[in-house]
This record gives structure tokens, sequence and C-alpha cells, in this order.
């Protein structure tokens, strides 16, 4: 059975990416409404009560929104670290002791023929890690919300198949927006999120002779739009080498309608 995905939702109103293996399904994050989700399964073709868990990047509402409701409607297990379901206290309800599992950072937890590898990223949150998939010789990489790629997470998902790579603002249209100074200062901080160019450059330096994929991920609605961070992220790619279109190709994601289910 192959590796297969959805981004169903990305962007600074809402996250979450579907992956299944044929014989489990997993969810990382649910940063919508519990009928929103419900909306963006039936978009794709599939059960959100047949999960075989959802996994929790960090507490930021984009990422979580959802995950109180869907757990207690469904029943689901949640996989988080131990600050981050500190974090979550007060902020998703009660979610019953026996759904409640802990995945620590930088470990590996397997689910059937599938192994699920935590590792942290850099966001102003309590514990914020990313996952990368691993199946059958295939490995699917998820990396937003971070304010730059580390040699550290460089190393651990280099050459994956697919990428869902953070691509959220074009520093440009930062400096020059609506946002107060404060916010801004955070978005381009260490803590804060990958701009179009610096995503392209830690792409260059990631990719491999597997990779074949790049989902451009969490666009800024305010500071970014999808056809300036292709063409961006592009002209930096092909400025070191890279050729789009040859080597992999570079897909958009979207705040409301799901990618089509595909092989990592």
């Amino acid at each position: 059975m192959s590796l297969q995905f959805s981004v169903l939702a990305s962007g600074s109103t809402g996250n979450a990416v579907y992956v299944e293996d044929g014989q489990n399904s997993f969810l990382v994050d649910a940063g919508l409404s519990g009928k929103q989700m419900e909306s963006l399964f039936q978009a794709i073709g599939r059960d959100i009560s047949k999960l075989s868990g959802v996994f929790v990047t960090h507490e930021h509402s984009d990422h979580i929104k959802g995950i109180g409701v869907i757990a207690r409607k469904y029943k689901l297990p949640i996989y988080a670290n131990e600050k981050t379901w500190g974090a979550m206290a007060g902020l998703i309800g009660e979610i019953p002791t026996e759904q409640k599992f802990t995945f620590k950072m930088e470990t590996v937890q397997s689910f059937g023929l599938t192994d699920i590898e935590s590792f942290g990223v850099s966001h102003d949150a309590a514990e914020p890690m990313f996952y990368v998939f691993h199946h059958s010789g295939k490995k699917l990489v998820l990396i937003t919300d971070t304010g730059y790629v580390s040699d550290r997470m460089k190393g651990i998902i280099k050459n994956a198949d697919t990428y869902i790579f953070e691509s959220n603002h074009d520093v440009q249209m930062l400096r020059m927006g609506k946002y107060p100074w404060s916010v801004k200062r955070r978005i381009l901080s260490d803590v804060g999120h990958v701009c179009n160019e610096d995503a392209a450059i830690a792409m260059s330096e990631v990719v491999g002779d597997k990779t074949n994929k790049f989902y451009l991920a969490h666009l800024s609605l305010d500071n970014n739009m999808k056809e300036l961070a292709k063409m961006s992220v592009t002209q930096t790619l092909e400025s070191r080498g890279m050729i789009v279109g040859e080597q992999f190709q570079l897909f958009d994601t979207d705040p409301k309608i799901p990618t089509i289910l595909t092989a990592v």
C-alpha cells in the first residue's frame, strides 16, 4: 500500500494535513472548526471517524481549533508532547484520559507499517514540533511554523519524496502591510515564520535524488499570494541551480480547498 496525503487546509486561518497508508490514517493538526473538518474529509472521500490518530504540532489556534470537538465526537486518540498538552489546557476542552497520548520530541512511533518521526522547530510556542512519515521507503515531510530551518532540521528532513513546506510571507508585503510593528517583528524573527526566499534556500539544501514534490504551505492571507510565492520560490531555486518542473514539481495549497489525495 502506498503512502497518500492531502493538505486539507493551509494558511493563517487554519491548518490540517491528512495522511494514509492503506491500513492506518492520520491527521496532523485540526485548525478549523469541527464542521469545517468534517466537510474537508467529505471533500476527499474519507471518514474522519476512522482516523488512527491526530498529531498536534503546537498549541496555536490555527492548528488546534477543531481538536477538542472531533476528539470527543469521534473518540479519536490525540498525540502531542507534554508541554503542548499543558499549553492546550483550557483551549480545547476536556479530552478523556484514554484518548490522550504523549509523543515526545525527536522520537519515532510506529503505527503498523508507518513510522512517524517528530522533530523540533523554532516557533513561539511551548514546544513546537513537526513530523516525518516513513513508509515502505517513502518519506513525507511536514514543516511549517518555524522562523528558520536549522542544520539539525535539514539533516532530519533531507531527501524526502514529498515536502509540505512553509512559505509564509513576502518580506516586502509584510513590511509595507497593515500589521503593527510588534507583529511584523515577531513574524520576521527566529521564532516566527519563514519567508518565500528563505523557504526556497532551505528547499535547495534538502532536495535529494528521491525528491519529486514540494507543496508551498501556510501562506499568509495578508502578506503573500500563491502566484507571488510560487514565482519567488522558483526564481530562488533556479538561481541555485534547481530546475523546477523537471527535477521536482511545485504545488500550491489553499486555506479552504483540499489538495487532491496524492501518492507521496
